[in-house]
């Protein structure tokens, strides 16, 4: 329920960062696309709103419907599945008087429920038993997702649900042991996607692994499945040190010559790099970091491992979300598909980054005293 607490305890630092860099994305979505504008600024107005209820809002309260919230994110994925809208190559839409992306809503799902899962069975989380109970319970929501298909989310949220496991107190032995297991295993799995006439990815998955083979073959398909990359790069490229200006009018922009496809999404920070430089870029990589590492100290200081699996799990979304997004857009990695959290337009996505950052808050103003 709503408590009283005291305001020296509240994360001013955490809630201006988070403010600024979502009035960045709004300022990016007018330049990218104005008539976008309107909309990013409702769901900032409405996410902003929902953020400071929910920071005072206890967060141990709303964890005793842990199950129902479970229960209600498989639903929802599952209903993606049967009934979903479809867009760009993929089913991931719901429209139920509103369209949203459950799978955006999924992220924060997933936390909630193992904060007060692990929570409830911390002493036996090391056991057999409880960590393969706990990979059975998020292999379905991941395994909905997956069949949406969006492999991007579904590497996020395996990268989440590792943060939180590691967070709740898995053992350091377990956590070498799967990577010892998931690394090679990673290694070899990519050798096989790129062998010629590969089934690992085909059909309406053939564009997944099409993505990593241009990624690997860089020179190959500049022109053709890599070129939304290379005029990224080329984007940020020309903004050099200060940038070309807001809504930039030059003819050699590449946001005004449209060579970038949803560059009002995935691609926002393509245009922050042509339009403010790179000084532009860094305030917006330290912003994403600071906000990630605050998250992460919240978490240390949290009251329980509810808390702590909260506000780590919130960081790590952010984090991994971001790193992967900026490393798509700069071709370090090969193409996903991930918004830029705060930043990229999605008011699924806007909405459901403050609503995590809400619940971190909240894990704030309830830490334990020193």
């Amino acid at each position: 329920m709503l408590k009283h607490y005291k305001l020296r305890n509240y994360n001013f630092k955490l809630l201006i960062m988070v403010i600024a860099l979502a009035v960045i994305g709004i300022i990016a979505v007018g330049s990218a696309e104005e008539a976008l504008q309107s909309k990013q600024i409702a769901g900032f107005a409405a996410g902003v709103c929902l953020m400071i209820f929910l920071s005072l809002f206890d967060y141990s309260v709303i964890l005793n419907f842990y199950w129902m919230i479970y229960i209600l994110n498989v639903i929802l994925l599952a209903l993606v599945i049967f009934m979903g809208d479809e867009g760009g190559g993929a089913q991931r839409w719901l429209d139920i008087g509103f369209r949203f992306q459950p799978s955006e809503i999924a992220k924060i799902f997933i936390m909630l429920f193992f904060a007060k899962f692990i929570l409830k069975h911390k002493e036996k989380l090391n056991t057999f038993k409880y960590i393969s109970l706990c990979v059975i319970l998020f292999a379905i929501p991941a395994i909905l997702i997956a069949a949406q298909p969006d492999l991007s989310t579904t590497i996020v949220i395996c990268l989440i649900f590792a943060t939180i496991m590691f967070a709740g107190g898995l053992s350091y032995k377990v956590v070498a042991g799967v990577l010892a297991v998931a690394i090679p295993s990673a290694v070899i799995l990519i050798t096989l996607i790129l062998q010629p006439n590969q089934k690992i990815f085909s059909g309406e998955r053939a564009y997944q692994g099409n993505r990593i083979v241009a990624f690997f073959n860089k020179e190959e398909y500049a022109n053709t499945l890599g070129y939304q990359q290379e005029y990224s790069i080329m984007a940020i490229g020309s903004g050099q040190l200060m940038g070309k200006g807001y809504k930039t009018n030059q003819i050699s922009s590449v946001k005004n010559a449209n060579f970038i496809s949803e560059q009002q999404t995935d691609f926002i920070f393509a245009v922050i790099g042509e339009e403010f430089g790179f000084i532009g870029t860094s305030i917006v990589v330290i912003l994403i970091l600071l906000i990630s590492i605050e998250c992460f100290s919240v978490a240390r200081k949290a009251k329980d491992v509810a808390g702590t699996i909260i506000a780590s799990g919130v960081g790590a979304l952010i984090g991994f979300q971001s790193f992967i997004n900026i490393g798509v857009v700069t071709y370090l990695l090969p193409n996903t598909g991930l918004p830029l959290p705060f930043l990229s337009y999605g008011l699924t996505s806007l909405i459901s980054s403050f609503i995590g950052i809400g619940f971190v808050l909240n894990v704030g103003l309830q830490c334990k005293e020193k």
